[in-house]
């Protein structure tokens, strides 16, 4: 089981470009849109909403067909949404759902969010890291807060090391574009750790593509926290394998 998502936006060609783009990077999470009107017009549609929920969370309006059809129903939805009114008319379209408890909604950037999430879903991640992968994309960068100790006569507090790093050099043609930053910050958003890749938040993928970072470029990786070595493991095995690019 992935986790779902769903696109509101006003502009049905927009939702339909924004999930052609993430289901890229992304071909094994079920990505629906519902953008504009049911006649066509800019705006949202309360019924394209709930109908896109209720298919992304497996609801049919009956008994389930058994222990086969349950297994393979996504495991949570995220709603990505570009306006405020969108964000009221998915609210208003989860009183009607079944199980709204399975359904968050994300406060992040459209496209930059939704390939983030993408990725995390692809990924494995559960519903509530898919959906702070999506508002991670938002930026700005976060800052790793130091490590304090009491202030003793050894000497003065000191802010804390990385738990781990690492530097590794893009090998892949294109560098730090767009799908691996998404892979990258992706897959970080759902670990325990604060991780910076050369200065910018490693969750970030808008932070990751500011880089400029072009093949040959070394990216110097730190973690903190649980999942550090995870982290620096992570990232070091997407750039050596050149994100499977050329």
């Amino acid at each position: 089981m992935t986790v779902s998502i769903v696109v509101v936006s006003h502009s049905e060609k927009i939702a339909d470009g924004a999930v052609e783009l993430a289901t890229q990077m992304a071909p094994d999470v079920m990505i629906l849109a519902a953008g504009g009107t049911d006649d066509g017009r800019i705006g949202t549609s309360l019924e394209k909403v709930l109908a896109a929920l209720e298919r992304a969370g497996g609801e049919s309006g009956g008994e389930q067909a058994g222990a086969e059809q349950a297994a393979a129903q996504p495991s949570g939805t995220v709603v990505l949404t570009d306006l405020g009114s969108a964000v009221m008319t998915a609210e208003s379209a989860l009183e009607f759902l079944a199980n709204p408890a399975g359904v968050l909604l994300a406060d992040a950037p459209l496209v930059e969010g939704l390939v983030a999430a993408a990725v995390a879903a692809q990924g494995g991640a559960d519903v509530q890291a898919v959906r702070e992968a999506a508002e991670a994309a938002a930026g700005p960068p976060r800052q790793p807060e130091p490590a304090r100790t009491e202030a003793t006569d050894a000497g003065p507090v000191s802010s804390a090391s990385p738990d781990c790093t690492g530097d590794f050099e893009l090998v892949n043609q294109a560098g730090m574009h767009a799908r691996p930053a998404a892979r990258v910050a992706g897959g970080l958003a759902s670990l325990d750790a604060e991780v910076t890749i050369n200065g910018v938040d490693g969750a970030s993928m808008t932070g990751l593509m500011t880089l400029g970072a072009g093949k040959g470029t070394v990216l110097h990786v730190e973690a903190w926290g649980a999942d550090a070595e995870r982290a620096v493991e992570y990232v070091g095995g997407l750039v050596e394998a050149g994100f499977g690019e050329p």
